[in-house]
């Protein structure tokens, strides 16, 4: 329906009122379907229907209702709801030559039309924009996106727009601030003291002089308070002792003694903001009640420890030596006999150490011996040595015999990376988790022969599982490595 558009702005703020904050809230601009706004709770936009209803009226005006879900929608204590013109721009119809020309239709496109200018204007007064008295020289183009990431943006001497300091150098003068303004602040000093910088340097020379002149400050003071009557006794003494010089000299001595103690007291004041004296908890302020400086020290009387100040927190001054590797805790017996070393680590022969085998340590070295030795109970020669009985246990200790299959099964890999099992019988294999780097090896007896073996999450060469051998009696031996999502599988079959 064609509606006058009013000369408004296609915007308007509300503070959250009403039941709970759900308004309703008046806008005074026309629209056309309830469609042609959108909504925020705060910076979140809302959802029509599910968070908000719209009502128009008959003049094109209307007012928002915000619902339960939205009431309840994050942020749920807003500060404020904005609703704006956000009518999608498109021409929905189109007028033909000899075709139907209708005065409503053609209301509705110059509705549209307005109401498109106006959402454009709203936008645009929210936008950084160049004074229109600007000179039309002026270019308020941005510089290229690389030339002005993690910049400030700042302006040429033409006014134009050019990359400004970066945020990490912004950031290191914020991080001096303190410091920046406790100079400022003293500037004058900082100027007086760069314009005698030859006589601290000469007072610098003489410090051992200095400090037995702070001494005696007792001694100058009392000096400098009688000046008077010294000055008007110097002819007296020159005629008692010839001390005119004397007495120019003690003048000259008062004069370095004050300014001795001058620069004294102010390196004293300087030292005593840096090092803050015994406390029981960490001080907020130095001792003069001003900022705290960066790299000032205190000692914490309640943890105890010295105490360092980064220019935002105390921090420890040093790290304790109590975890340390040191010859208190016996670690130095590392370099001592083996028994030592094993008491001292708490490591006892055949309870958490494995007991060395000579046999076993050669055993790669001997030559193979004949007929079958796992599993088997016979006497084999290896060369010169002489090995009875060997079974899985003496010298796989990592095959682990998992029992009969039934009619399933679940590989468990902390029972070893080699296991076996007999088949009695047609049996679905349960795969473990497929860790990336996981890999065992699974040896199957098909017991009377004949069964099957089925395994879950396993790819196979060729998409194809391997039958288990039907002659009784025989081994299949079947390999298997994850990727972190699936089982990979290989056999090697009819072992007897």
């Amino acid at each position: 329906m064609p509606v006058p558009i009013s000369n408004v702005t296609r915007r308007v703020v509300y503070a959250p009122s009403g039941a709970g904050g759900a308004g309703p809230y008046a806008f005074t601009f026309e629209i056309l379907a309830n469609t042609d706004i959108a909504v925020y709770k705060d910076d979140v936009l809302l959802t029509l229907t599910t968070h908000y209803t719209v009502t128009i009226n008959a003049n094109g005006t209307g007012s928002v209702t915000i619902t339960a879900a939205g009431l309840a929608l994050a942020p749920v204590s807003p500060t404020q709801y904005a609703i704006i013109g956000n009518r999608t721009i498109a021409r929905s119809t189109d007028f033909t030559t000899g075709g139907d020309f209708f005065a409503n239709t053609l209301n509705d496109e110059l509705d549209q039309q307005t109401i498109f200018a106006q959402q454009n204007a709203e936008g645009l007064q929210r936008a950084l924009t160049a004074p229109q008295t600007d000179p039309t020289t002026i270019n308020m183009t941005l510089p290229r996106a690389a030339d002005r990431a993690n910049k400030y943006l700042a302006f040429d001497a033409n006014g134009d727009p050019q990359p400004g300091d970066t945020a990490v150098e912004v950031a290191a003068i914020a991080g001096i601030a303190d410091e920046i303004n406790a100079v400022a602040a003293i500037d004058t000093e900082v100027v007086t003291v760069a314009g005698i910088s030859a006589n601290v340097t000469t007072v610098a020379g003489i410090s051992a002089n200095v400090t037995t002149v702070a001494g005696s400050s007792a001694n100058v003071t009392t000096v400098a308070t009688n000046i008077a009557s010294v000055n008007t006794n110097a002819t007296n003494i020159a005629a008692i002792q010839g001390a005119a010089g004397n007495a120019t000299a003690a003048q000259a001595a008062q004069t370095a003694a004050e300014a001795a103690r001058d620069a004294t007291l102010a390196a004293y004041d300087s030292f005593d903001d840096r090092y803050l004296g015994a406390k029981s908890s960490n001080p907020t302020l130095d001792n003069d009640g001003n900022a705290l400086l960066a790299g000032s020290l205190y000692y914490n009387t309640v943890v105890p420890e010295m105490r360092l100040y980064t220019g935002s927190a105390w921090v420890a001054a040093y790290v304790s030596g109590a975890a340390y590797l040191l010859t208190a805790n016996n670690l130095s017996e590392l370099t001592g006999s083996a028994s030592t070393v094993r008491t001292n680590l708490g490591l006892a022969i055949g309870t958490n150490v494995q007991a060395w085998d000579a046999d076993l340590d050669t055993w790669a070295t001997k030559t193979a011996p004949s007929g079958t030795v796992v599993g088997t109970t016979d006497t084999q020669t290896l060369s010169a040595k002489t090995l009875t009985n060997p079974t899985v246990t003496n010298y796989l200790e990592s095959v682990v015999a998992i029992g009969n299959s039934g009619t399933s099964k679940t590989i468990d890999l902390t029972n070893g990376t080699v296991q076996t099992v007999t088949m009695t019988g047609n049996c679905t294999f349960t795969m473990p988790t497929a860790t990336a780097g996981k890999s065992f090896i699974l040896i199957v007896s098909t017991g009377a022969g004949g069964f099957t073996g089925t395994f879950t999450s396993v790819k196979w060469p060729n998409n194809t599982a391997p039958t288990l051998t039907t002659t009784a009696s025989r081994w299949d031996i079947l390999t298997f490595v994850a990727d972190g999502t699936n089982w990979y599988g290989n056999s090697a079959q009819a072992y007897q």
